[in-house]
């Protein structure tokens, strides 16, 4: 390498090091390993990660956490009218209305939430990302007609949508996890075929179009995977809106009527007739959804800002 070359090479080095995407001295770095160096450095991204971690262990180990049977009635004799009992020995958080340890509940109920969370995410993320690709991949007609779909979605209101669908589909955890599915559709739909579109006027594109790069390869080797960014993070933002809409609907009474599979909405729902007796019952699963709601946004808003070259610094 000439030292002119060489000369370029540590200058480039030195600016990308300047911006906050390289250390000093390191060569480049990719989008991932960039983004990665920086969500190490971010306490904000740090703490939604520990987070959903602990989140994570506590439903993946619900069973070995639990210090109870979820299900079990153990002190349903101490119980009368305008008494509950609160936290003693053996029960740390006491118990609810009919005997069963609080705290297992909690600790069970982090297993359900992360299940409907995960599925409907899921879900929708498939059937979101097959519209997004058709509109973005083929144009046309083909993108007039399904982004007028994904718009006669967008007009109801989630919620609403939500709750129709859950009543059509009957009281069950399955109809749960499609209802909150079908909301979070258009939101990947609509994302990935802006992504998509961008990419399709970039570049190299372009450049593989004159070459005579089949479509289908371009489309499906080269433009889908660099549009994927956006939406992964979306992903993340969603688990959070999904495990929230969980609880609303179990609130509302359109949740999984099993009590054997404790819910954190189900039980909210199931304290707000005895919040003057023992608001204790509606305080921790309300904490429960709001702690992890955060850690996934906090983490999902750090990785959009990581990956976005609009927020390098």
């Amino acid at each position: 390498m000439t030292a002119l070359g060489e000369y370029k090479r540590e200058r480039i080095d030195e600016l990308a090091a300047r911006a906050g995407q390289l250390p000093a001295g390191e060569g480049g770095l990719s989008l991932t390993r960039s983004a990665f160096r920086r969500l190490r450095r971010d306490p904000v991204a740090i703490t939604g990660a520990v987070i959903v971690l602990v989140f994570l262990f506590v439903a993946a180990f619900a069973p070995w956490l639990a210090p109870k049977d979820p299900v079990t009635q153990y002190l349903l004799s101490d119980i009368r009218p305008g008494l509950i009992p609160g936290s003693q020995e053996g029960f740390p958080l006491g118990v609810d209305n009919l005997g069963r340890d609080l705290l297992s509940r909690l600790i069970y109920g982090s297993r359900q939430s992360l299940l409907i969370g995960v599925v409907s995410t899921v879900l929708g993320l498939i059937v979101g990302m097959s519209l997004g690709v058709l509109a973005g991949a083929f144009g046309g007609w083909i993108d007039t007609v399904v982004m007028r779909f994904v718009d006669i979605i967008l007009s109801i209101p989630g919620l609403l949508m939500a709750i129709t669908i859950s009543v059509l589909l009957g009281q069950n955890q399955y109809a749960l996890m499609i209802a909150i599915a079908v909301v979070q559709v258009p939101v990947f739909a609509r994302l990935l075929r802006g992504s998509m579109l961008a990419q399709r006027g970039s570049d190299y594109a372009v450049a593989a179009q004159a070459l005579g790069v089949k479509k289908a390869r371009i489309v499906f080797g080269h433009v889908l995977p660099n549009s994927l960014s956006p939406v992964i993070v979306q992903a993340t933002l969603s688990l959070a809106t999904a495990i929230i809409e969980a609880a609303a609907l179990s609130y509302l009474g359109l949740g999984d009527p099993d009590i054997a599979r404790p819910e954190w909405g189900a039980m909210l729902a199931n304290a707000q007739d005895f919040l003057s007796i023992r608001p204790a019952l509606a305080v921790w699963p309300a904490m429960c959804i709001i702690v992890v709601a955060l850690g996934f946004t906090l983490l999902g808003e750090r990785l959009r800002e990581a990956l976005d070259p609009k927020f390098r610094r």
